[in-house]
């Protein structure tokens, strides 16, 4: 069986088995960018709307998602995250809000899932939060950043030119 498959002999799907996986400090940045017209982004930064800080829940909503990602991706392990912070800032070239997410845990599998769906959900959070005001943002761009640790080690993603 493939480790990489996640399919048993039987052909139905399933969690990979992780119990002799070495226990190590592991690391996951992830990032996202939310489009938007520069007056939505002077909305968001301003931190008051009807329904409240963008900014500010869709971070805190970031978090709250990071913890649920078992919940939410089947086959994914749920992990007792040590750390999850997410930050939100502005690309005003752009007209963007930039999310990036770090979660960290000490355990037998990696977090790359937990930051990742912390960007996502940030990211439609503020899309929930703005809506009213900018119905044509765009998401986009949600990667891998960066992961330490296990046994496949560093990665670090290379900008393309």
């Amino acid at each position: 069986m493939s480790e990489l498959t996640h399919i048993g002999p039987d052909g139905r799907a399933r969690m990979v088995d992780i119990s002799d996986k070495a226990t190590t400090d592991r690391l996951a940045i992830a990032r996202g960018k939310i489009f938007m017209q520069p007056e939505t982004l002077s909305l968001s930064l301003g931190g008051t709307t009807k329904k409240g800080d963008p900014v500010g829940i869709s971070e805190l909503a970031g978090i709250m998602g990071a913890k649920r990602t078992s919940d939410l991706i089947p086959l994914c392990h749920p992990l007792p995250l040590t750390s999850v912070k997410v930050e939100i800032g502005p690309d005003e070239t752009q007209s963007a809000l930039i999310v990036t997410a770090r979660a960290k845990t000490s355990g037998q599998t990696g977090v790359e899932m937990e930051a990742l769906t912390a960007v996502s959900i940030a990211c439609l959070t503020l899309y929930d939060m703005l809506k009213a005001a900018d119905k044509a943002m765009k998401i986009s761009d949600i990667e891998l950043i960066e992961k330490l640790g296990g046994k496949s080690g560093h990665y670090q993603k290379t900008e393309s030119p």
